[in-house]
């Protein structure tokens, strides 16, 4: 599947405006990410077992900056 023929699915914690965020596509066995601001360029492309231990990871909360 080429990757304009992806359904991209945006964040609930984008805010809604859909400018400033990731979208998300899901393949057989992958996720493909792309930035909203620049939806020209690749998407990165993961594996489903990374995609999951990444949102995990986001759960956590390990990526929050210390205050």
């Amino acid at each position: 599947m080429r990757d304009d023929e992806l359904r991209w699915f945006t964040s609930s914690f984008s805010g809604g405006n859909g400018e400033n965020c990731v979208e998300v596509a899901l393949l057989p066995g992958e996720v493909a990410v792309r930035d909203t601001k620049n939806r020209a360029l690749p998407p990165h492309h993961h594996t489903a077992s990374c995609w999951t231990e990444f949102l995990a990871a986001v759960r956590l909360r390990e990526f929050d900056r210390p205050s």
